[in-house]
């Protein structure tokens, strides 16, 4: 669904991406950087600290900033690459996955939920990847894209129902598994 809103904000998109590509600083540095702060964001979540939610939540926004980032300058650059796309692929996954255990360890959701979360959120990139490798484009389908369920996170556990906010994900990437399956059977050719 947000991929459908970058349409929407690509001339502030660019303007961010010419920002920090005049650093001069690679995208994969920026991509890089997102994991790191996810990282900090998950070190944060399994603390289980005061005020945890809020720092961890805000962490993880900023890391998804930086996500939007490194696809920006590797745009306004001309130096999108497939080990860039790779890289920033698998660390998202990375990120994502760290996230999750920040939150099991931090013991703010039963951890079956944070199974399912996570199990589905793997199935959900598994699907796009597999449908990549036989011709089949899933970009923007589904109502639970990585970005979605990491906003659904971040903003939830700020104001302190994490555990709500793992259902929700878990709701939402079970929709999109299933849209993303039944998308890809209507469109495989035999």
């Amino acid at each position: 669904m947000l991929n459908n809103l970058r349409d929407n904000l690509k001339p502030t998109l660019e303007k961010i991406g010419k920002g920090f590509a005049s650093t001069g600083l690679s995208p994969n540095f920026w991509t890089a950087v997102g994991l790191g702060v996810a990282f900090l964001s998950a070190i944060v979540y399994g603390l289980g600290i005061e005020f945890g939610l809020i720092i961890g939540g805000i962490l993880l926004l900023v890391s998804g900033f930086f996500d939007m980032v490194d696809g920006q300058v590797a745009r306004v650059t001309g130096k999108t690459s497939q080990k860039g796309s790779y890289l920033d692929s698998m660390f998202d996954k990375i990120a994502e996955t760290a996230i999750f255990l920040g939150i099991l360890v931090g013991g703010y959701a039963e951890p079956y939920l944070v199974f399912l979360a996570i199990t589905l959120s793997l199935l959900v990139s598994y699907a796009r990847a597999k449908s990549d490798a036989i011709n089949v484009k899933l970009q923007g389908v589904g109502i639970g894209e990585r970005a979605e369920r990491l906003l659904v996170i971040a903003i939830i556990g700020i104001i302190g129902f994490m555990e709500i906010a793992v259902i929700i994900v878990v709701i939402i990437a079970a929709i999109t598994l299933i849209q993303r399956m039944i998308v890809t059977a209507k469109n495989i050719k035999e």
